[in-house]
C-alpha cells in the first residue's frame, strides 16, 4: 500500500538532464569523436566525468554570486572550455561552438519514456528542469516526444536548482501546494532541495550514488522509471532498490 503521505500527490515534476534524458549515453560518443584528433591520454567516459562535475560547480556558483540564471547551455559551454583547459587541451572557439550542438541531440532512457506514458493515466506531469525554456521544448517535443503538461524553466525563479527559489516558484506557476507535488530526480541534491521546499520526492538512483546526509530525505527509491510506476499505480514495493529512507513521521 501506498504510504498515506503520498496520498495527496497529484502532480510528479520531473527533472530532464539525467534523469529523463541520458546524457553520458548521448555525448560519451561525441566526446571521443572530439578527443581522437587531440593529443590526449583522457577518454569520453572520463572527461565526462569531469565535465559534468564542473558544469554542477559553475551553477552553485552562479547561485551563490547572485548571477542569476545565466543559462543552461551557456555553464555547459563554459565547463567544457574549463574541463579542456584542465587537460591541457588545446582548441579553438569555432570548434568549440560546433560541438556544442550535440546538445540538441541527447536521447531519452528508455525506461523513462515507458513510466512515463504509465504514469500520466494517474498524474498531472511537469517538466521541472534547468534549462531554458526554447530548450526545453525542444526537447520534449523533439527528442523526449512526450507532451507533459506544463515545462518549467528555472529561468522563471532566476535561479539554477536546488535553490528554494525554483521550487516555490514552480508550486505558485502550477497553482498547488507543495505537499501535493512530487520531484523527480536522479540527482540526491534535488530531491533535497524539493523536499526542504514541502515536496514529495522519488530519487531514481540511475548511478548507484547514495543520498545527502540531510533530513530531507526521499520518499522512494527506485532504480527507473518503471519501478516508480510500480510503486505510484500499483503500490509494488522496490525489491532490487533501496527501500524507502524516510520514516513515517
Amino acid at each position: 500500500m501506498i504510504q498515506s503521505r503520498l496520498t495527496n500527490v497529484s502532480t510528479l515534476t520531473f527533472d530532464l538532464f539525467g534523469t529523463v534524458l541520458d546524457l553520458a549515453g548521448s555525448l560519451t560518443p561525441h566526446i571521443d569523436r572530439f578527443l581522437s584528433n587531440k593529443n590526449t591520454a583522457i577518454d569520453g567516459i572520463s572527461f565526462w566525468a569531469q565535465w559534468r562535475n564542473r558544469q554542477r560547480l559553475e551553477q552553485y556558483q552562479d547561485t551563490i554570486l547572485g548571477m542569476g540564471h545565466s543559462g543552461y547551455l551557456t555553464v555547459c559551454k563554459y565547463a567544457f572550455l574549463y574541463t579542456l583547459r584542465a587537460n591541457k587541451i588545446e582548441f579553438t572557439y569555432p570548434e568549440i561552438e560546433k560541438f556544442m550542438e550535440v546538445w540538441q541531440e541527447l536521447n531519452p532512457f528508455d525506461d523513462a519514456v515507458a513510466g512515463l506514458n504509465r504514469l500520466k493515466e494517474k498524474y498531472s506531469l511537469v517538466g521541472l528542469s534547468n534549462g531554458e525554456p526554447w530548450y526545453l521544448e525542444h526537447l520534449a517535443n523533439d527528442r523526449i516526444k512526450f507532451e507533459f503538461n506544463n515545462i518549467i524553466s528555472v529561468e522563471a525563479a532566476g535561479y539554477f536548482k536546488p535553490h528554494p527559489g525554483v521550487y516555490r516558484k514552480a508550486a505558485q506557476i502550477l497553482g498547488t501546494e507543495p505537499s501535493e507535488l512530487m520531484m523527480v530526480a536522479s540527482h540526491s541534491f534535488d530531491i533535497m532541495g524539493a523536499r526542504a521546499c514541502g515536496y514529495r520526492a522519488a530519487y531514481v538512483d540511475r548511478y548507484d550514488l547514495p543520498v545527502e546526509e540531510t533530513p530531507h530525505q526521499p520518499d522512494v527509491i527506485v532504480n527507473d522509471f518503471n519501478q516508480l510506476a510500480d510503486y505510484l499505480l500499483q503500490g509494488v514495493m522496490p525489491t532490487d532498490a533501496s527501500e524507502l529512507m524516510r520514516k513515517e513521521e
